[in-house]
């Protein structure tokens, strides 16, 4: 069987043949990938980048292809139609598979040849994250924190929200009302896909994991660094480090050394001269006032952008891994810490719940109440033999929910499937 995928992600693959670094998102595809490859499926792989050259490389049995666009990958680009047409000719897949609804190049494919066998993968969904992408912060807060930057590029708060909401209409629902079968991972995905396109046939299967979280070594409640958070990235509103803020504020005074450790882009550092200015985002300078508001300079540090083994390390070092977002449908981060056996705390928001069973694979919290976040942080430092229960049955469960050969079975299975039905 020829599957065409086509993804937001250029793969490590691709990225060290062009000579780039390889990306920190996505990794929930490239174990799969790999699973499909040696299944004997004929595999290939194709992004788009605006004003990048043609590339095209098969390495370990899979064909990488990067197409050049002319327009943002967020905006419909005509000049890839001729490029599809092409592709669809030399390659003649039985089934694409689109991964994500977020950017607009696989309308260009399924407009030149609509009835190929189409599937889409859920991911997010950008028309209903825009409801949540304030975040609980109120107007003021957020026209109080305006930047220079965000007024320039038109990418702060504000604007990211009204981005949201048009790519949810203008591609995603696009996507959802021309598509026939779509794969997702929780209730949450499943009732908003039925609500949008109520004909679609919707097929369930989970997402495996990055390679290096299934050969490791599990979290040890002697080996952690006591009384330390760890949150995977904190760079925008819905991923919520703003409201760990707060809930860190109630509970600091019981534990002094308390640590904050975040991935990603440093958000404290100081913006200064014109340079600084372009370069600072309003919800970055919100999050700088609100740590000095709360007095929390010496508790936090982002860490820059990790590797697998990098973040590996920081989830087994940490005493608890708090996923606090707004929105989310099933963030493989928190699968993650799971697998490891960190003990895991959740905003229940979106298909979280479906991750997490309450007290037993991990802790759940209403996103707006921070003291019920700040307390069941204080539990977990507080009480071991919890601390060891959710270690326990989130290792089990992430286990079962990411085993990477049933979720191969189950995809190649879809794929029979879809292989057998009707033209799109």
């Amino acid at each position: 069987m020829k599957v065409l995928w086509v993804t937001n992600t250029i793969f490590p693959q691709l990225s060290e043949a062009l000579g780039k670094s390889a990306p920190v998102v996505g990794g929930w595809m490239y174990g799969l990938a790999r699973d499909l490859t040696e299944e004997g499926l004929s595999l290939s792989i194709v992004t788009v980048r605006p004003k990048m050259q043609f590339s095209q490389h098969t390495i370990d049995g899979t064909n990488y292809l990067l197409l050049p666009g002319a327009k943002p990958i967020t905006e419909y680009d005509e000049t890839l139609e001729k490029q599809w047409k092409k592709i669809i000719e030399d390659i003649s897949p039985d089934i694409v598979h689109i991964h994500g609804t977020e950017y607009a190049h696989g309308l260009s494919l399924m407009k030149v040849y609509p009835n190929l066998r189409y599937v889409i993968s859920i991911q997010g969904m950008t028309s209903i994250i825009s409801r949540y992408y304030y975040a609980g912060i109120s107007m003021k807060e957020i026209i109080k924190n305006i930047t220079l930057r965000d007024i320039l590029k038109g990418d702060g708060i504000i604007g990211n929200k009204i981005k949201f909401k048009k790519r949810g209409h203008k591609i995603e629902q696009n996507y959802l009302k021309l598509v026939k079968n779509i794969i997702g991972r929780t209730q949450w995905d499943h009732d908003h896909v039925k609500t949008i396109n109520s004909n679609v046939n919707y097929h369930f299967c989970n997402e495996s994991l990055r390679n290096s979280f299934y050969r490791s070594k599990k979290w040890d409640i002697d080996d952690k660094e006591d009384h330390t958070i760890f949150l995977s990235q904190a760079s925008y509103t819905i991923k919520g480090v703003h409201k760990v803020l707060e809930a860190v504020y109630f509970i600091k005074s019981y534990f002094p050394n308390l640590k904050i450790r975040v991935a990603g882009t440093n958000i404290l550092k100081n913006s200064i001269g014109i340079k600084g200015k372009l370069t600072k985002k309003g919800y970055h300078k919100y999050i700088s006032r609100l740590v000095k508001k709360l007095d929390l300079q010496q508790h936090i540090v982002f860490l820059g952008f990790l590797d697998e083994e990098q973040m590996i390390n920081e989830y087994l070092n940490c005493h608890v891994f708090i996923c606090p977002s707004s929105i989310e449908n099933s963030p493989n981060s928190l699968g993650e810490a799971q697998i490891l056996g960190v003990p895991c705390i959740a905003s229940y928001v979106g298909g979280v719940p479906d991750s997490v069973k309450h007290g037993e694979t991990g802790l759940l919290y209403r996103f707006e109440e921070v003291e019920m976040l700040a307390q069941s942080i204080k539990s977990i430092f507080d009480d071991e033999k919890l601390a060891k229960k959710l270690s326990e049955n989130g290792i089990l469960a992430a286990s079962e929910r990411h085993n990477r050969k049933n979720n191969m079975n189950t995809m190649l299975s879809i794929y029979n499937s879809i292989s057998k039905s009707e033209f799109n």
